[in-house]
């Protein structure tokens, strides 16, 4: 269950990667790009410097993943009916506006969905961990000086 301490910061983080998402017309490279502010501020609302970092980062690692799960749903909600245009023999997919990657313009459309709707959030896990690591080295490195 979901304490009213929790829910602003998780409706505040929908807000945000909703914006971002329209802000990319739904293509999610500021989805992916916010995952440098998040890492950062998970990691400085986390990780207390005396703590036993053990159970911080496995909270870290959860919130980054529940943060990569909100795009992913996100990114279904946006480009999840194109999906059924391949099982329509009569879908252009040469002028749906999809770069021709691969191509083909149908394993070109399938290349652009996997990549709008899995491998974007992913990068954003990706980038989430990556400025996590960052902040907590730095932090660590202040600490110990």
């Amino acid at each position: 269950m979901i304490s009213k301490q929790q829910l602003k910061p998780l409706i505040m983080y929908l807000l945000a990667d909703i914006i971002c998402a329209g802000a990319g017309m739904g293509v999610p490279i500021f989805c992916i790009l916010l995952g440098f502010p998040l890492g950062w501020l998970l990691t400085k609302g986390i990780i207390s410097p005396t703590a036993n970092l053990a159970p911080s980062l496995r909270k870290l690692l959860k919130l980054s993943l529940l943060s990569s799960v909100v795009t992913f749903l996100l990114m279904i909600l946006i480009w999840g009916s194109a999906i059924l245009l391949l099982f329509d023999n009569s879908s252009d997919f040469q002028n749906f506006g999809h770069p021709m990657i691969l191509y083909d313009p149908k394993i070109s459309f399938i290349g652009w969905l996997i990549l709008m709707i899995i491998i974007s959030p992913f990068l954003q896990l990706l980038t989430t961990i990556f400025a996590s690591f960052i902040t907590l080295l730095t932090r660590l490195e202040r600490i110990s000086m």
